[in-house]
């Protein structure tokens, strides 16, 4: 089998009597996007932040291309190519698209502190960005402030600067959330051709977008692993209808 190229191993991670995660251990291999699922308070959020490292685990080990990173931080694994989006926004509002976008390859780069004017005087920083908004369909309105765009281009946005980042990894909380039907399947259609790049974590409430592009779900409840597997494995469980599909299965 190949080598993963994330993986998590006996997570566990208690906020005084209440367990968040408890012994998660999930894999993410190249080219494919495995998403998990779960009800609210299954332990998702707590599950990322401990992979991104943004939370440290009480016990447990996180590795990304072989390496232990469990106590590196999240700027490290940053540049190590993990690249994170987040359910809320992280965009810089009042810059542009583009500088929105060179913040990231500044980042890669290790010289977050650059001034936009200097970066832009770079050819190797800024074709990193320019290639990223093409990438994510978003050229032609790299002029644009951030804060103008409409929510789905925003999403595109937080995937061009994952992208800058020369991702080994992505993991991606939420990226449908407060999207209509359009900007899902646009979503989803830029996410599918991601893969191939690198392999996506995808933690997501949208169903339809989960049934269309995982390789394998696993599911979360009360902080525990319950099921992996394929998407029909996973819409056969029953465990996993009682805790979460449903109807939806």
């Amino acid at each position: 089998m190949t080598e993963p190229v994330l993986s998590t191993h006996g997570l566990h991670k208690a906020f005084g009597a209440l367990a968040a995660t408890q012994d998660v251990s999930i894999d993410l291999r190249p080219g494919e996007i495995h998403a998990v699922i779960g009800p609210n308070g299954a332990g998702k959020t707590t599950l990322i932040a401990q992979i991104c490292g943004t939370l440290a685990p009480d016990r447990g080990e996180v590795r990304l291309l072989g390496r232990d990173v469990t106590r590196l931080p999240p700027a490290a694994r940053a540049r190590m190519g993990l690249a994170r989006t987040f359910q809320i926004s992280a965009l810089a509002m009042e810059d542009t698209v583009l500088q929105n976008a060179l913040l990231g390859a500044l980042g890669k780069a290790g010289r977050p502190w650059q001034f936009f004017g200097a970066a832009l005087g770079r050819a190797d920083l800024r074709g990193r960005a320019e290639a990223a908004l093409d990438r994510v369909g978003l050229w032609d309105v790299a002029a644009v402030r951030a804060a103008e765009l409409s929510h789905g281009q925003r999403r595109q946005l937080e995937v061009a600067v994952a992208l800058t980042l020369g991702p080994r990894a992505f993991v991606m909380d939420e990226p449908m959330a407060g999207l209509g039907a359009e900007g899902s399947h646009r979503l989803t259609a830029l996410l599918d051709g991601l893969r191939a790049e690198a392999p996506i974590l995808l933690v997501e409430h949208d169903m339809d977008a989960v049934f269309a592009l995982a390789d394998r779900i696993s599911v979360l409840d009360g902080g525990r692993l319950i099921a992996t597997g394929s998407v029909a494995e996973i819409r056969a469980d029953k465990a996993v209808r009682a805790a979460y599909l449903g109807d939806a299965a």
